[in-house]
């Protein structure tokens, strides 16, 4: 995934390439490293330009965060709008919404944790930005796994926070494992997902084999 040094900071280059190259970078670097330890030098040095420079296109560390993170929160915001948008029966939602995040990520994995970043400075604009697209992907997963469990016949609000809050956390364990394993696709990730829901399938309340 890495970003290989380039001559952005020559002359002739357009301006928007040039910023775009600068996003590129920076979306690396918080995604590798967190917010907290990203460095800017590091940022700049990747694609062939100053600091001086970095900050002239981009502004402070925080400018330079957020609009990181608008189109990666963007981009899986859609993915998962149209993952469930899409129709049909409600079991083969969580696998239309896993295929969806990992296309949308593919390419670009390491954009997850620009997204889910807990080394924000609280109070600033990136936490605010941050939180109003974690929200809104919450409420997205709340009215997913609420259907999910209506399908099956359950109409306990419990039951559907409870899943809400296991969705999220087995999405984010998924993807980094993914990350984890580069030579992994998209459609080799949601097969994978498909076979553990069948294999879930399987169990009966005791956990042993129904």
């Amino acid at each position: 995934m890495a970003t290989p040094s380039s001559k952005a900071g020559t002359k002739g280059v357009p301006r928007e390439h040039r910023r775009r190259q600068m996003l590129e970078a920076a979306t690396e670097e918080f995604g590798t490293h967190g917010y907290a330890a990203a460095s800017l030098p590091a940022i700049a040095a990747r694609v062939g330009v100053t600091k001086t420079l970095l900050h002239q296109y981009l502004g402070t560390k925080e400018d330079l965060y957020v609009a990181c993170l608008v189109p990666v929160g963007d981009r899986l915001l859609e993915a998962v709008r149209e993952a469930m948008d899409e129709g049909g029966a409600a079991p083969h939602t969580p696998l239309r919404v896993l295929h969806g995040i990992f296309t949308a990520l593919e390419g670009r994995r390491e954009a997850w944790f620009v997204l889910y970043d807990t080394t924000l400075p609280p109070g600033g604009e990136a936490a605010r930005r941050a939180s109003e697209y974690w929200a809104a992907i919450d409420r997205l997963a709340a009215g997913g796994t609420a259907e999910l469990l209506r399908a099956a016949g359950s109409t306990d609000p419990l039951d559907a926070d409870a899943l809400k809050y296991v969705w999220r956390d087995l999405v984010a364990t998924l993807v980094r494992w993914w990350v984890k394993h580069p030579e992994q696709t998209p459609e080799a990730m949601t097969r994978r997902c498909a076979r553990f829901f069948a294999a879930a399938a399987t169990l009966t309340p005791d956990g042993g084999p129904g």
